[in-house]
């Protein structure tokens, strides 16, 4: 939103255990230089037509700059819960107001030898005309389930976004066959 700072490399985050308990607070850039754990919300935003926001992200990004991400999303500030940060990041990235609160569906602990974040999925219907912060999205588009599927192994995806699709994908599959 053009009145809201998109979270930078100073402010302040939550440091968290193995079981996503606050044991300090960081700046951001101090969390991801010194791989600190902290908590990120993932959101897959559908039009109404169902299809699926998709885009890439800015060469300024902190984190996997020009990287294609089918979620908006970002990481949780100090004192920040996770729905209140879902809704934030959601609205933030699409460039809207008044979108309904994304609704979790599960939690993931993400960890690489570079990075490790507590991540929280959700979902949102977005029917509002989108206007994507331009200093976090370089391009974007809905795509169908299909054409997200097609673009899979064409393009370089962000690495916590594509572990967290595939997890959603598998947790979409299970619910299917309970």
């Amino acid at each position: 939103m053009p009145d809201q700072e998109p979270l930078s490399a100073d402010e302040l985050l939550d440091i968290v255990d193995e079981r996503d308990r606050v044991v300090g607070r960081a700046r951001r850039g101090d969390a991801m230089t010194h791989r600190l754990r902290h908590r990120c919300v993932f959101i897959q935003a559908r039009d109404a037509q169902g299809r699926i926001f998709v885009h890439r992200r800015t060469a300024e990004k902190l984190v996997f700059p020009s990287l294609y991400d089918m979620f908006v999303g970002g990481v949780v500030g100090a004192g920040e819960g996770y729905d209140e940060a879902a809704l934030r990041e959601a609205e933030e990235e699409l460039g809207v107001r008044g979108l309904p609160a994304p609704v979790p569906l599960f939690s993931f602990l993400y960890e690489t030898t570079e990075h490790t974040w507590w991540s929280r999925v959700y979902e949102v219907r977005c029917e509002l005309p989108v206007d994507p912060q331009a200093e976090e999205v370089a391009w974007h588009a809905f795509l169908t389930e299909e054409e997200l599927t097609r673009r899979l192994p064409e393009w370089e995806w962000v690495p916590d976004g594509w572990e967290a699709y595939r997890r959603l994908v598998e947790w979409r599959r299970e619910k299917v066959e309970r």
